[in-house]
């Protein structure tokens, strides 16, 4: 293990845990790694977190809050009160000298609050205006995210700060602009800024709200009942604010000839990196992993290497974590972790299969089923849906993932868990499938 230590910011560590032992002829090594930061600000609290770069570049982190006022924030009437008062919640989490702006979102963006394009800085005063402003907010419009997000990024590049993000509320699907212009939206806004997204109500796209929380690095869920957004943005908010190094990047280099199969995040919730690979020297290559305040995340990597002889070693993959600087270079965090190979004519040793590795392989796995099982049910093929939930159902029993497990509950009638045996529920409520189909990334942790 080794850890990166300055004062007053976390102190990453990596873990790396794998069957090393191949059999002759074998090729594939898998690693589950585990970073960690430890040691920084709490989250949440309310002195102003410092960050990684020098002293005196003004407040950490900027925040820019997205709030759906399209026409359909109207039915029912509570809906928009609901997403005001979320609103002035998450603004009353703001720490001091944080930078913020508020966006109304229809078929276009705008600045509800400081609304002179730019962004406040977080104190008593600020904040108490940013929520008069909020009484303003009505209802009326369509929806195009891509605008508002776009608004956003410009928002949050005007502040000097580590850490920007942005919370983003809709009640609808993104209808008035076309699918490409919101991707080449969150194209242009990815590696700028981080941002959570959450649906309200049930109206709304699944695949939409979680690819933008994907693309930019945060996290997505359902507000089903619009009463418990208040509750779900102060945690949003609390969060954010606990975030204090931004931009951190895992590097993996890979010897010649050996070929990066993925990378991927299993732990808190499941999402491809592999894509987002960006070359950073001779074989290497750096993978996004966003903001982090006090927190631990697993990662699965998989590389192909070139075959070997028996009792031979080698190192498949040397990981590093980093981040960018002003200079166009980067800060290594000290962090680095080794992943090797070594073959064996030893079947015990290289049958074997490391515990964290064979329990987030089934964790991605039971992600992946309860996705096409939810397609298979939407397009009217019960026996595809059914076997693909019952699987879902088996892996979630067998990992312990309780509640996933539950949220299956609501979809299908289990009759065998162990076995997967299920039968599809006759009548689902539409907010118990989108919850499933929303939170169905979330895993656990291995047992370790």
């Amino acid at each position: 293990m080794a850890i990166f230590s300055k004062p007053n910011v976390p102190q990453f560590s990596m873990d790396v845990y794998q069957n090393e032992y191949l059999p002759e002829g074998g090729r594939e090594v898998n690693a589950i790694v585990t970073v960690t930061a430890t040691g920084g600000g709490t989250i949440g609290s309310a002195v102003a977190a410092p960050h990684l770069y020098a002293p005196g570049e003004g407040p950490s982190a900027a925040v820019v809050l997205m709030v759906d006022c399209s026409g359909s924030m109207d039915y029912p009437p509570t809906k928009m009160r609901n997403a005001r008062d979320a609103t002035a919640a998450a603004i009353d989490a703001l720490r001091d000298g944080v930078h913020f702006a508020v966006v109304g979102g229809t078929h276009v963006a705008k600045e509800v609050y400081p609304g002179d394009g730019g962004l406040a800085v977080a104190d008593a005063a600020t904040r108490e205006q940013a929520k008069q402003a909020l009484r303003k907010l009505s209802a009326g419009g369509g929806t195009a995210i891509g605008t508002w997000l776009g608004l956003a990024d410009r928002l949050l590049a005007s502040a000097d700060v580590a850490i920007r993000h942005g919370i983003l509320l809709t009640d609808g699907r993104n209808e008035h602009e076309s699918p490409e212009d919101l991707k080449a939206a969150l194209d242009a806004c990815a590696g700028r800024f981080t941002c959570d997204a959450r649906g309200v109500g049930t109206d709304w796209e699944v695949k939409e709200v979680t690819g933008i929380a994907s693309a930019l690095l945060g996290s997505a869920d359902i507000v089903a009942d619009p009463a418990g957004l208040a509750a779900d943005f102060t945690r949003m908010m609390e969060t954010a604010m606990g975030k204090e190094v931004a931009d951190v990047s895992l590097r993996l280099w890979a010897p010649a000839g050996a070929t990066v199969r993925f990378v991927k995040q299993v732990a808190p919730t499941v999402e491809e990196l592999t894509g987002r690979r960006t070359e950073s020297g001779p074989r290497a290559g750096d993978y996004p992993l966003g903001s982090w305040g006090d927190e631990s995340r697993d990662y699965h990597v998989c590389v192909e290497v070139p075959a070997a002889g028996l009792g031979q070693e080698m190192l498949a993959a040397r990981l590093s974590l980093v981040i960018p600087q002003p200079d166009g270079g980067v800060r290594n965090l000290g962090a680095q972790g080794l992943v090797r190979a070594v073959w064996t004519d030893d079947m015990a040793a290289s049958t074997s299969i490391n515990p964290q590795v064979a329990h987030y392989t089934g964790q991605a796995e039971l992600a992946q089923v309860i996705q096409q099982g939810l397609d298979l049910r939407k397009d009217g093929d019960r026996d595809g849906a059914t076997a693909k939930l019952g699987r879902a159902v088996q892996l979630a029993s067998a990992s312990g993932n309780a509640d996933t497990a539950k949220l299956l509950a609501k979809v299908v009638d289990v009759v065998d868990a162990a076995t997967g045996t299920v039968r599809l529920k006759a009548k689902v409520e539409e907010a118990d499938e989108m919850t499933l189909e929303t939170r169905s990334t979330k895993t656990v942790r291995v047992k370790k």
